[in-house]
């Protein structure tokens, strides 16, 4: 089967040196060009509908967005959307589903918590305060992350242990308040009572991260945070991200 025209650079975007390291493609919407792993894919299918298709694995034509879900709905009730599908999929006889914003962000959610559950059998997420707490003390955590209704008192107290194992105490550093509550989370770890969670391997906790930041990002939690998630930074912040309680965090990945 033919790879999608939209779904690869130009001979411009090649000549500027665009994708030398890294797949790179273009938003339908603004028209930019980024990392393939910071952008949803969109699949059409057989019966001409758009689908999400956030682990880029469906077969046959697709196209790329870059944006949040709000701007995604203008773009959509606009018909700015439809007019990029058709032009980067070659076809204007294409179906948008009416909820395609909440399909998406519903997948994003989904890869996330099943990344966490797979690095949960895998042995490198831990939960329960005493055993992350020893961790952080040791300088083995590597991400840390609360549910949503997690206690303020459990959160300070989990992350002064994280800066202390860090040397680092005084640098604010928290962990990340997720937009899930504990009952979400036990059910994709299959454990009890999911609260707090640490990552402690670094590639772990990069693979987490890529998932939670392009959740983050189109649901407006942290609209820069696809723009902040680098291995080769120790940092990943986000401006807006705030819990279905009003808490509030910023997230620091240490390699």
């Amino acid at each position: 089967m033919r790879t999608p025209r939209n779904d690869q650079l130009t001979e411009t975007d090649r000549a500027k040196g665009r994708g030398s390291h890294v797949p790179e493609r273009r938003c339908v919407v603004t028209g930019e060009v980024a990392p393939a792993q910071r952008l949803v894919r969109l699949a059409l299918g057989p019966d001409g509908c758009i689908a999400p298709d956030v682990h880029a694995k469906a077969p046959g034509r697709g196209a790329w967005i870059g944006v949040t879900r709000t701007e995604l709905e203008a773009a959509q009730s606009k018909g700015k959307l439809k007019g990029g599908l058709a032009r980067a999929l070659h076809s204007g006889d294409i179906l948008i589903p009416d909820d395609l914003g909440e399909r998406i962000a519903g997948q994003l959610a989904r890869a996330t918590l099943d990344r966490l559950g797979l690095e949960s059998r895998a042995g490198t997420l831990i939960s329960g305060n005493d055993k992350i707490e020893q961790a952080a003390r040791r300088g083995q955590v590597r991400l840390l992350l609360h549910a949503s209704d997690a206690g303020e008192d459990g959160r300070k107290k989990l992350a002064q242990a994280w800066r202390v194992g860090e040397n680092d105490e005084g640098s604010g550093r928290e962990g990340m308040v997720l937009p899930v509550d504990r009952n979400a989370l036990s059910m994709a770890l299959g454990r009890e009572n999911a609260v707090h969670l640490a990552i402690i391997d670094a590639r772990a906790a990069d693979r987490v991260l890529a998932h939670l930041s392009r959740w983050q990002f189109f649901t407006g939690w942290s609209r820069d945070a696809a723009n902040r998630v680098s291995s080769e930074d120790s940092r990943v912040a986000g401006d807006e991200a705030v819990s279905t309680d009003s808490g509030a965090s910023d997230a620091f990945l240490k390699e």
